[in-house]
């Protein structure tokens, strides 16, 4: 198997491709094909638990891995990591509807499914390519991702990990959560900006020729745990074909039988990982979308134009609030038939003008297989309602919004499929949105307390890592414009 960049054709094999984050001329490693899983290795995969399937998955993609680095990367992953050592369960909760719970793990929301592989990934990747030098791991949140990427990077040898955060684009727990990190290995930053001027200074930061030279001079390179690095992206495909082995498992399908995803959509990332567990055989029939009020998406999937020139909105959904989806330039490669002069035009019209349109074709094809659709604020917090008065399930901002994506598209549609729904967080990391969902009563000010209201409202318990938050120093203070991000990065790094 080897990869290649979405805007040029030089291959390489997946350890540089992990190590190196992002192509040379700014694109996204992509696998030349897609391995398939066969009928029998479904059948087969039903009766083993996660790590086997997640080793099964990897092995097809990472082949310059052998069998026991992976398996040694998985288990040091998944192994009494999650609750019950389940990483992805599915939940049944009605109308024809599974839960897939992907906040499990050690920072509670679903980036800790591939944040907690990637660090094993990334350093035997450099064990391979034997290149001696440290690895900056450079990180844009929109909340969820900087502090599963730090979770799973502290401590670890060789690496250097630096992560930038919208100063008001992410909740009050997921702030805590990051400038709370322990690790002398660590750095965090806020920007004076949003999430996608916190990506674009990273993507810059990327190719900048001047800070390549001051890490080359440090022995240094940069590599990424954002969804651009492909060793971040593989490790999500593996739960759609879990969680496809599950329904085979329990009834809830026959072998081939196709069934929905809805996926809660900033970055584009998850809802690709699911394309791509399709292009290895998992049955998906339709890939639904769910935007927040930042419905850039939606309309690129309705008129084939994706327009960034728009209003940028701060949500209770605040890890989709983005504008530019970075993973979609991997999509337009497959819509493109692998024309990658036709993405980096495409690119460069995004650059350039902060809008591109696609061909007709590229179009037919994409709403063929995609189904958008957005919401507010007051319709997520209805669906967070309804959910809870009606299955007693308690859901995160973020998943509410795939809930009423998924209703939408079955009243338009008349589809019954039976739907997959990604839930992305505990809804304790949105606790103030969710309690306002569910009471009209006043809201403590503390944010222990508002966790507490909310575990007594809904008979639930409160996620260990959040409650054990109460009290921790916080270490990480400092604020930058998006033009500082570098001269941080140099700071910190020296």
């Amino acid at each position: 198997m080897l990869f290649t960049g979405t805007r040029s054709n030089s291959a390489v094999e997946s350890a540089f491709a992990i190590a190196s984050g992002l192509a040379a001329d700014g694109g996204l490693f992509v696998p030349q094909n897609f391995p398939a899983i066969s009928a029998d290795e479904f059948r087969t995969m039903t009766a083993m638990d996660y790590c086997r399937r997640a080793q099964i998955v990897l092995e097809k993609y990472l082949t310059d891995y052998s069998p026991e680095e992976i398996k040694y990367c998985v288990e040091g992953a998944y192994k009494g990591t999650f609750d019950n050592d389940i990483p992805a369960p599915l939940a049944d909760i009605g109308g024809n509807r599974r839960m897939l719970e992907l906040w499990h793990g050690p920072t509670c929301a679903f980036k800790d499914l591939a944040l907690q592989l990637l660090p094993y990934l990334l350093t035997v990747a450099l064990k391979k390519l034997n290149t001696g030098k440290q690895a900056v791991i450079l990180v844009a949140t929109s909340g969820d991702t900087g502090k599963a990427a730090l979770a799973g990077f502290s401590g670890v040898k060789d690496t250097r990990i630096v992560v930038f955060y919208p100063r008001d684009g992410v909740s009050d727990m997921q702030k805590l959560q990051m400038t709370t990190q322990t690790g002398n290995n660590v750095a965090v930053c806020a920007i004076a900006g949003n999430f996608d001027d916190a990506q674009n200074g990273v993507k810059a930061i990327f190719t900048d020729q001047a800070i390549k030279e001051f890490l080359h001079g440090r022995n240094m390179e940069f590599s990424s745990a954002n969804s651009i690095n492909f060793g971040r992206l593989v490790p999500q495909i593996v739960y759609y074909v879990s969680a496809y082995c599950d329904l085979l498992k329990d009834g809830s399908l026959q072998a081939g039988e196709q069934f929905n995803v809805v996926v809660p959509t900033g970055n584009f990332g998850n809802i690709l990982a699911a394309v791509y567990a399709k292009q290895m055989g998992v049955p998906i029939k339709k890939f639904i979308c769910a935007s927040n009020k930042n419905n850039v998406l939606t309309d690129f999937i309705r008129t084939g134009i994706y327009d960034r020139n728009r209003e940028f909105y701060t949500t209770e959904s605040p890890s989709m609030d983005i504008l530019i989806s970075s993973n979609l330039e991997r999509m337009l490669l497959l819509l493109a038939d692998g024309d990658c002069e036709q993405v980096a035009k495409l690119m460069a019209d995004l650059k350039n003008s902060g809008r591109y349109q696609i061909s007709g074709a590229m179009l037919e094809k994409l709403q063929q297989e995609f189904y958008g659709s957005c919401c507010d604020d007051a319709s997520g917090r209805q669906a967070i309602r309804e959910i809870f008065k009606e299955r007693g399930y308690l859901c995160d901002t973020h998943t509410a919004v795939a809930l009423a994506a998924g209703e939408d598209y079955r009243k338009n549609t008349g589809d019954d499929t039976l739907q997959v729904i990604a839930s992305t967080a505990s809804a304790y990391k949105f606790a103030p949105a969710v309690l306002q969902a569910l009471t009209d009563g006043e809201l403590p000010a503390d944010d222990f307390a508002k966790l507490e209201l909310l575990s007594k409202l809904t008979g639930t318990a409160i996620p260990a890592p959040l409650a054990d938050l109460q009290g921790a120093e916080v270490l990480h203070k400092e604020c930058v414009a998006k033009e500082d991000m570098a001269e941080f990065i140099r700071r910190n790094l020296e």
